[in-house]
């Protein structure tokens, strides 16, 4: 068994607006099956978590999370004056402004700014991708975006990268300093991740897929203890406007399989208590099938809440009234920025005002 200094938060991101009515399934509810009559989930398939909601039934394995009390569900999460771009929607959420502003800064980069005490390198913060999304970019830091440690690795070795990062200028203007401290930084994070890598390597069967295997890797750098509090990770394809059956429910199967095998892995090295996992999609589906046997960009979502300590396992509040619809789209109860709020301050002990600009109630859920 390994130990670790402080909390760490994974975020992951399924892209595309996942339908998820289809994901917690109201399968009581006769307004779900009218609007539905191809696609909605039939109620003796589902597999049913209270008396009015249940999982879509290939997420046998988020289920085998919840009956442990791993799980906190909060239904109908969205934002005042919701946008159908996933564009837009998504820099919503990644930067947590209002609707009608537009910032340049997410916010967990304006968390390793604000408030992440001995995180000036950028491993302190990975997202296991090719490319950094808003939410991991600050004003003074940023995250770190990483694929493949060891891939990662042999490309910072590059000769030429390697003889600039150890150049030095005494006169050189602001921003070529900016880029010879940005290539410092990265060549030695590069390193850093790589021998951590070496540390540990998990035997837990994850989902093998390339969402399996990043999810992998992340519990592999926490179980190394490496010096990162934040990781970021995604699942894409959710865009379901045709055909949406099989599309989505081989991506939750993905999804569900991955959050177990990850706690699984989390718990077997005594980490799982001090982890912390966050779902979200940028906005939910329309209520109303389309004629194409899929569903159209919507609203207000379900967001999941993975950990061991969780003040509320099970559903934070009710389902979606369906029979109070604006405009066919679900009304959001909950803002996304009272979740973020009690994330920064009851998980990372963040004051949460400093990171999302104004003060927004914790929910008591951690």
């Amino acid at each position: 068994m390994r130990s670790r200094s402080g909390k760490v938060l994974i975020v992951v991101q399924l892209s595309g607006g996942n339908d998820g009515l289809n994901t917690v399934v109201p399968y009581q509810n006769d307004i779900y099956y009218q609007m539905r009559p191809r696609l909605a989930v039939q109620s003796n398939q589902v597999l049913r978590l209270n008396d009015d909601l249940g999982l879509n039934p290939v997420m046998a394995s988020l289920r085998d999370l919840y009956n442990e009390g791993y799980l906190s569900i909060v239904n109908s999460v969205g934002y005042p004056n919701p946008d159908r771009s996933h564009f837009r929607s998504m820099d919503i959420w990644h930067t947590a402004s209002d609707s009608n502003a537009y910032w340049q800064t997410g916010w967990l980069g304006r968390y390793l700014d604000n408030a992440c005490q001995g995180c000036e390198l950028p491993y302190h913060a990975i997202e296991v991708d090719d490319s950094l999304s808003l939410a991991m970019k600050g004003e003074q830091r940023n995250g770190f975006a990483m694929s493949n440690a060891k891939q990662l690795q042999k490309a910072n070795r590059n000769q030429f990268l390697q003889a600039l990062g150890q150049h030095r200028h005494h006169h050189e203007e602001e921003n070529v300093a900016y880029l010879y401290k940005t290539m410092v930084d990265s060549q030695s994070s590069a390193q850093y991740l790589f021998e951590k890598s070496k540390v540990y390597q998990s035997r837990v069967a994850y989902p093998n897929t390339a969402f399996g295997k990043n999810l992998q890797q992340i519990a592999e750098l926490i179980t190394a203890n490496t010096d990162t509090q934040i990781y970021y990770a995604s699942l894409g394809g959710f865009d379901t406007h045709a055909n949406q059956k099989n599309q989505q429910e081989r991506l939750l199967k993905q999804y569900a399989d991955g959050m177990k095998a990850l706690v699984t892995d989390l718990k077997k090295n005594g980490l799982f208590k001090d982890t912390l996992i966050m779902t979200f999609s940028e906005f939910g589906r329309r209520v109303k099938q389309n004629a194409s046997s899929g569903t159209d960009h919507g609203t207000a979502n379900n967001l999941f809440l993975i950990g061991e300590g969780l003040r509320k396992p099970g559903f934070y509040n009710q389902a979606a009234n369906l029979a109070d619809l604006d405009n066919g789209d679900l009304k959001y109860q909950v803002d996304f920025r009272n979740i973020y709020a009690t994330v920064l301050q009851d998980w990372l002990a963040t004051p949460a005002p400093a990171v999302l600009g104004k003060q927004f109630d914790t929910l008591g859920l951690l």
